[in-house]
């Protein structure tokens, strides 16, 4: 079966869709932005509209769609009539996306814990200690950080916030295709610290984790960037 791509970045076969509830072009965009953002297809990587369609073994009319859906949300970029790529997210737009997190996150919490059961905060806890804990895959550990942010920005009961958070995420996430960051132990300790703040209600001791995390992450890109 020939690659999606006309890069020697190598991905995985895709596999047909089945026809289910949701729409092909659901499962085709649901399918894509899960490779592109668990970093199966690298930054810059062409997708071929048709060879896709083929290997999901779909028509183009849905696969058109999901991949207009795509570059709407600004994780492809159109290259011509039939193809897109994955969008490069630069430093500078890297790090303005980080301190825009800051301020959304930081009010996420502010607005969310009043909000939040304190079953949910536990079961949030042992699922920290269990990834660090345990052996657990690169995907596993973008899985639940994705969970552990959106959970906060939803819980916060703003209908923006999650929408708008996300797509930062998703830059940043854009970033990272090409990035050499490897820091799961740490994501671990300071998603613990934020969750112990929520649970005490500690307004501003859980946005100064919230804060201190952010920051953490970018303090690494600085210091590879610097080398």
């Amino acid at each position: 079966m020939s690659s999606v791509l006309e890069s020697p970045t190598a991905m995985p076969p895709l596999g047909a869709l089945e026809v289910r509830s949701a729409s092909l072009s659901e499962q085709a965009y649901i399918r894509m932005r899960e490779l592109i953002l668990d970093r199966k297809i690298s930054a810059g990587s062409t997708l071929l509209e048709g060879k896709i369609a083929d290997e999901l073994g779909i028509s183009r009319t849905p696969m058109r769609e999901a991949l207009g859906r795509l570059a709407g949300e600004g994780l492809l970029v159109r290259r011509d009539a039939r193809s897109y790529s994955v969008r490069s997210v630069g430093t500078k737009e890297y790090f303005d996306s980080m301190r825009t997190r800051e301020l959304l996150e930081c009010e996420a919490i502010a607005l969310a814990i009043n909000r939040i059961d304190e079953a949910d905060l536990v079961s949030l806890a042992a699922e920290v200690d269990a990834l660090n804990g345990g052996q657990h895959t690169e995907t596993e550990h973008w899985h639940f950080d994705d969970r552990f942010h959106l959970f906060i920005a939803q819980a916060s009961g703003n209908v923006v916030l999650p929408r708008l958070i996300q797509q930062l995420r998703d830059d940043s996430r854009l970033f990272r295709l090409h990035s050499p960051l490897h820091r799961q132990k740490e994501n671990h300790h300071e998603h613990g610290e934020i969750i112990y703040a929520l649970r005490k209600k500690d307004v501003e001791g859980a946005k100064g984790a919230m804060r201190a995390h952010l920051r953490s992450l970018q303090n690494d890109v600085q210091r590879v960037i610097m080398g």
